[in-house]
């Protein structure tokens, strides 16, 4: 009698699993929700588990689900969701499991679930040895999926497209990276579950309390949880920018607060041991490796979606060069693969993201290679972008990785000059080898100059003219994408401790009049790099050869003659001031004919000692020959 009771009860635990699974996939097929390139979520009923379950809810269950519309498949990981509300109860434990799916065409999308258990069945190359989960395994659906609306997501997925630029699938438009990469403890934040506070790092993001928008209203978590984080990104926004970098894992690295993995021991143990200095002890002595904190990792989302809602580009940096060498113990192994895919699973349907394997990423080739292809292949976006960061003494290393050779599809450059001078001559140099290979890398400066000082504050340095000439045009002018600004490790409001985007706040201006003038005036991938003079008042000159130049002039009374490519041209002259932005102004001359090939710019209408872009138009293509 007890073995058929048991039975029976097993029979009804899977039609109440498969019933709340149909119930729910109902639903979601009628909302009204469902739009192209927003992100969705399908919950499914199934095992009761928990984070520390004896069967591994990270390694041994498997979900993918498999969308497809009019031939187009795309397989989505899914993961363990605890109570499917665990931001809000902070649960480690349920039986709901996800799945985030943000389709990149309008339709009836038809799903069908893959759903298997068997030892470590999450990072296999296959699940044909695994059992499936009866009354999930095999279940199919559809969801309706309108055309895109008005909104933050109506541009569509930032992908790589084989170009030097990324670009919208939505609307086809380029897009200039502006923003912050620091600080690199960004998700060190006193709002998020089990965050360690060592060396007294953790963030409340308070300086920025008066910053809140109403619209992040959504996204707070137990009642007030995450306000002062969003006021700082909505903050961000409206300085004009639209990027900031993260570290998903800093065990044992600079900071050592952010983690998604669980911890053994409580968090104020583990600060005590780490506040002693980096030991890389502490993950094979006090971490459950291949456990994850689902709560956090759902509170992460709160802040990323937020993030996404207000159009910034998420960049993610998975590791630091002290952590490189602690999963697996320096190999690419089971340790690395499921973070991977929890992270991928959790975060790959935001819109607009890239995957850096690492800030000054310290392994080997082979490595670095395996890290990309096994991004390539889990993510269901497969045009979403993926990066390496180097130390500026390793640059060499991607020479080994330029082409076909690896998945990468572009660079996180980190430079070193004080000066910033590095800053132009490094981007020629990888544009042009990529191009060569035939696979052109996509390129940002996202650490300029010399690590200790960096972007200082407003008070060390209030006019920014270098870092505004020798890294934000510099790197425009030189075809790269973007640029991430790095603030030092010795500034006062630095890499580690920083809480206060206002300590740059006279310098977020001149990011805001870079992205008017290319909205307004040239798309990027519109022109490409020509020549820079090595004259200490250095100009750089971009553009389409006898059709439009981008004439960068450092100081115009110093220097304001360029060489064009094609005598007997003639040009109109403009100019744009990228200290106050604003509209296209008329200088000295209005008009210039290159009868040798050089020409003679004239003044700025104001300001004539310091920078200025000359927009020079051809008007007359009339050869006199």
């Amino acid at each position: 009698m007890h073995l058929i009771s048991v039975k029976i009860s097993k029979i009804i635990m899977r039609i109440v699993m498969l019933i709340s699974l149909t119930l729910s996939t109902l639903c979601h097929a009628n909302s009204p929700e469902y739009f192209q390139y927003e992100p969705f979520t399908l919950s499914f009923t199934g095992p009761d588990t928990s984070e520390l379950a004896e069967i591994n809810p990270f390694m041994d269950y498997r979900l993918d689900v498999t969308f497809t519309l009019n031939g187009q498949k795309m397989v989505v990981p899914g993961y363990f969701a605890a109570d499917g509300n665990a931001a809000e109860t902070s649960a480690d434990k349920g039986n709901q499991w996800q799945v985030k799916f943000a389709a990149e065409k309008a339709g009836k999308w038809q799903y069908q679930v893959s759903f298997k258990q068997g030892k470590d069945v999450a990072i296999a190359p296959s699940t044909k040895n695994a059992q499936p989960i009866k009354g999930v395994d095999g279940f199919t659906g559809s969801v309706n999926v309108q055309p895109k609306r008005s909104g933050p997501y109506a541009k569509g997925r930032l992908e790589y497209v084989g170009e030097h630029y990324l670009k919208f699938s939505g609307n086809g438009q380029t897009f200039l990276k502006l923003g912050v990469d620091s600080p690199e403890n960004f998700l060190a934040i006193d709002d998020i579950d089990a965050t360690p506070n060592v060396g007294k790092r953790r963030k409340s993001w308070s300086p920025h309390k008066n910053d809140y928008n109403q619209d992040a209203d959504a996204f707070l978590w137990q009642n007030y949880k995450g306000k002062n984080t969003f006021a700082a990104i909505n903050y961000l926004a409206q300085q004009g920018l639209n990027s900031f970098s993260f570290l998903t894992f800093n065990v044992d690295g600079d900071d050592r607060n952010v983690f998604p993995q669980l911890l053994k021991v409580t968090p104020e143990k583990y600060q005590t041991y780490a506040n002693k200095g980096s030991n890389t002890q502490a993950w094979h002595a006090m971490f459950h490796k291949t456990r994850f904190d689902v709560s956090k990792l759902a509170q992460w989302e709160r802040v990323f979606s937020y993030g996404s809602q207000k159009g910034f580009f998420l960049h993610f940096k998975n590791h630091e060069m002290e952590t490189d060498h602690v999963m697996d113990h320096g190999k690419f192994g089971d340790e690395y693969k499921v973070y991977y895919r929890e992270l991928i699973a959790r975060f790959a349907h935001h819109p607009a993201i890239n995957w850096n394997l690492g800030e000054e990423q310290d392994t080997n080739t082979q490595h670095r290679r395996a890290i990309a292809a096994y991004i390539k292949q889990l993510t269901p976006y497969k045009k979403q972008h993926i990066v390496m960061h180097t130390k500026p003494t390793d640059d060499h290393a991607y020479a080994e990785l330029v082409g076909n050779q690896s998945e990468l599809t572009g660079a996180s450059l980190q430079l070193m000059r004080p000066d910033f001078r590095d800053v132009y001559p490094r981007i020629i140099k990888w544009r042009n080898a990529s191009a060569k290979t035939g696979k052109p890398w996509a390129l940002a400066v996202d650490e300029a100059g010399h690590g200790a000082w960096a972007l200082l504050t407003d008070a060390e340095t209030p006019t920014y003219d270098e870092a505004r000439v020798r890294v934000l045009w510099a790197t425009l002018l030189a075809g790269g994408w973007g640029v991430e600004w790095y603030f030092g490790y010795q500034s006062p409001n630095n890499d580690l401790n920083a809480q206060d985007y206002r300590s740059r706040a006279n310098f977020w201006q001149y990011n805001r009049h870079a992205i008017h003038f290319f909205k307004q005036h040239m798309a990027l991938g519109e022109f490409s790099p020509l020549h820079q003079s090595d004259d200490v008042n250095a100009l750089y000159v971009a553009g389409v050869p006898d059709e439009q130049y981008l004439v960068f002039l450092i100081n115009p009374v110093m220097l304001n003659q360029v060489q064009l490519d094609t005598p007997n041209i003639s040009y109109k002259i403009s100019w744009y001031n990228t200290r106050k932005g604003g509209d296209l102004q008329a200088g000295s001359k209005l008009l210039v004919t290159s009868t040798t090939g050089k020409v003679d710019l004239g003044l700025p209408p104001t300001e004539i000692g310091t920078d200025w872009l000359v927009i020079l138009t051809a008007i007359d293509h009339t050869n006199p020959y």
